[in-house]
Order: structure tokens, then C-alpha cells, then sequence
């Protein structure tokens, strides 16, 4: 069964204007389910996190400001969001979806997150909308559990996973690979096991030849035993932030990819939804619900 983490709270009302699209995250669980992809059974409502799974890879003095909304105004502006106690109760809710989403990609072979791939998150610092890592507290909490041994984090975002590369630099149970826009967000990039940056412009054909390429190396060098997948789909050329020229197919090709060589080596894998900007919200419904349509058809 696919089961899929979602709550009311991710769909965070923020300030008139603001160019984060909160509204997809009660919209793509009511377009999977009307078209019969997932039902209401495959949904759970995460729990929260437990400190102790936070503290495994933020700092101490971090989580004391954001427990208690301490950010400056420059912090606030470097996270993107207006910081507020129902905005940490959503990213906490959120990070514990992505641990659950583990467990179930452990019984089950895969498991999404509607939200999550909140990647740009430091341990000392939030950064791009992002002020828990889910990625790297999910995968600290299956090291320490003992339940992976070696984790490939595969992150197909535009922007680079500059606070998962940063969690992890000296991580050697968990490889973090990151295929972005050369040119885009952020401007300093950390280093991740593998970066491979991208031509503004990059193309479905160049951008699945290099993804293809790479993931079939990775598997083999690597041999991680759990993936985490952050799908965002800010890689479409329609995306206002994203300066890539991928198609709606060619994203559901990349998706195919990913999702099709963690089956065919019995890996588990969670994926996280990233980021999407497009100008019409159907076109980044569209490429995520395709993640949902991929994993479903070739999983189950």
C-alpha cells in the first residue's frame, strides 16, 4: 500500500502575496484521490517530532530560537517566512511525516510525503522556506535506529540541498547527491557527495541522460540500502523560479527513473514533494501528482 503523509496544518495560511504555494498541499491529495491514484486509506496524519529527533542534527541553541519565534528580522527574511508558532507546529509536523514515511517505505518498498524536502535547512539556521531538515532527521533517526546503514539521498530539486550537504559533510552513512541549476539558488553552494550543476535551459533528453547515468553509478558505488528522493518539481520550464526547460513529461520521466531503479535493486525510498513555482497551479499539480501516478504504478 502507498501510503502517503498529509495533514490540514501544511497548508499554512501566509500573507496575501506571498509567493510560496501553500494551497497545493490540499489540492494534490483531493486531485490524487478524485482520479482514484490513492484514497483516503492510503493518507495518515503525521505525529510531531520528539526533541530528542530534532537534536540528532540541529543544534541545541537553533531549536531554542525557533521554539520560542527568536528569529531576527534577517533570519526571518533568509527562511522566507513570517516566523510564527503555527509555522513551527507545521515544520515539525511535517519532518515527523517524512520519519513515518520510513517506517512504511520499510514494510511497503515506498512511501511520499505531500510536503517535506525541506532541504535548505542548516543545522544552525533555516534558510528558503525550509526550517527543519526532513531529509536528515529522517535519515539520522533510521543510523541511529540502526534500520539503514548506508543512505542515498537523491535530490532532483532545482535548487541544490545545500543544508542536507551541510548536515552531512562529514557523514560517511549517508551520500548526498544534488542535480540544480548552475546558475540559481542558492548563490553559494555547500559541497555535496555529488553535485552535478545544470545549464539554465537544460532540456528533458540532456537532463535524463545525466540523471540516468549517475543514479545507475551511485547505486553501484554506493549501495545505499534506503533512498530518500526530493521531487520538487521547480525543474519544469514553467516554473518562475526554476530556469531548467523540463516538460511535464520529462519530470514524470525523471520520477520513472528514480522510482524504477529503487525497485529494480529492492531499495526502500521516501520522496519529499520540494518545491514547484509555476504561474498556473495546475501545471505544478500535474507534476506532482505524475510522482504519486509513477510510484503507484511501479511499486504496486
Amino acid at each position: 500500500m502507498l501510503k502517503v503523509a498529509w495533514s490540514e496544518i501544511y497548508n499554512h495560511p501566509l500573507p496575501e502575496g506571498h509567493r510560496f504555494p501553500m494551497e497545493k498541499y490540499d489540492l494534490l491529495p483531493e486531485q490524487l484521490i478524485r482520479e482514484g491514484t490513492i484514497s483516503e486509506s492510503n493518507l495518515f496524519r503525521p505525529r510531531k517530532l520528539v526533541e530528542k529527533e530534532i537534536l540528532a542534527v540541529h543544534e541545541e541553541s537553533y531549536w531554542q530560537k525557533l521554539i520560542n519565534l527568536d528569529f531576527s528580522r534577517q533570519e526571518e527574511r533568509r527562511s522566507g517566512f513570517p516566523i510564527s508558532e503555527k509555522l513551527v507546529e507545521r515544520e515539525i509536523t511535517i519532518n515527523a511525516g517524512t520519519i513515518q514515511c520510513a517506517e512504511f517505505a520499510l514494510q511497503y518498498g515506498v512511501a511520499m510525503n505531500i510536503a517535506g524536502g525541506t532541504h535548505h535547512a542548516f543545522s544552525n539556521r533555516a534558510e528558503g522556506f525550509c526550517l527543519l531538515n526532513d531529509i536528515a532527521i529522517a535519515s539520522q533517526y533510521l543510523l541511529d535506529l540502526g534500520k539503514a546503514n548506508r543512505i542515498l539521498v537523491v535530490d532532483l530539486d532545482v535548487h541544490q540541498g545545500n543544508g542536507t550537504a551541510e548536515i552531512f559533510h562529514d557523514q560517511s552513512g549517508v551520500f548526498t547527491f544534488s542535480m540544480h541549476g548552475e546558475h540559481n539558488y542558492p548563490i553559494q553552494k555547500e559541497k555535496s557527495d555529488l553535485d552535478i550543476p545544470l545549464k539554465d535551459g537544460t532540456n528533458d533528453n540532456a537532463y535524463l541522460e545525466l540523471l540516468i547515468k549517475n543514479l545507475k553509478h551511485l547505486l553501484e558505488e554506493v549501495q545505499p540500502d534506503f533512498i530518500f528522493f526530493q521531487s520538487g518539481v521547480d525543474v519544469l520550464k514553467t516554473d518562475k523560479l526554476g530556469r531548467l526547460g523540463l516538460s511535464i513529461q520529462g519530470c514524470k520521466k525523471r520520477d520513472e527513473v528514480v522510482f524504477s531503479e529503487a525497485k529494480r535493486a529492492n531499495i526502500p525510498i521516501v520522496a519529499s514533494m520540494g518545491g514547484g513555482y509555476s504561474e498556473n497551479i495546475k501545471d505544478i499539480l500535474e507534476a506532482h501528482a505524475n510522482t504519486y501516478r509513477s510510484a503507484q504504478s511501479i511499486f504496486f
